[in-house]
């Protein structure tokens, strides 16, 4: 399962953006995201992870693994766990409402409001949006298929130039990014 994360607005306190899943060469659109901005240099806790190519596990220890296990019961078999992040630890997805509810971490919700006016950026029905998102996800994971994860800043300048995700083709590793003036 191919995954990818396009991050359209970052601002002073955060980042939106959307989740698709690029399984086949087509992108499905899953929910929106909110995460923390994007900075040249880490701040614990108020940092985005940096662009690129992750391998996804499931998290099955921790305080956020136990409260999800009480809250959701037997479905919920581990949080989604982004893996070999440079410089971050414990990068997982999970519920919230804005960059206040991560520390680096990607945020899941049915719905959005820009983050130009509202610095913390806001998604709504998380929860619903992590009942429609996990599942899947959890059960490639456990079925021993390779899931990734890639992160694109569409968002974000680089030497002048705007990144600008590539659609992913038929038998690539798709979420490529191609430079434009």
């Amino acid at each position: 399962m191919k995954l990818e994360v396009l991050r359209f607005s970052s601002q002073i306190d955060s980042t939106s953006g959307i989740l698709f899943e690029t399984t086949n060469g087509k992108r499905t659109f899953l929910c929106y995201t909110i995460e923390d901005e994007q900075r040249d240099v880490k701040v614990w806790g108020e940092t985005r992870i940096p662009a690129g190519t992750y391998k996804l596990k499931l998290r099955t220890e921790g305080g956020f693994h136990n409260r999800y296990v009480s809250k959701y019961g037997g479905w919920h078999k581990g949080m989604i766990w982004v893996q070999d992040v440079p410089g971050f630890e414990w990068i997982l997805w999970h519920t919230g409402n804005s960059d206040e509810s991560t520390a680096g971490c990607l945020i899941l919700g049915s719905n959005q409001t820009e983050n130009i006016t509202n610095k913390d950026g806001f998604v709504g029905s998380s929860v619903v949006a992590y009942k429609k998102v996990y599942p899947g996800i959890a059960d490639a994971i456990e079925s021993g298929e390779e899931v990734t994860v890639n992160y694109v800043d569409y968002d974000h300048r680089e030497g002048g130039k705007f990144l600008l995700p590539q659609v992913p083709r038929s038998g690539s590793g798709g979420g490529s990014v191609k430079k434009f003036l």
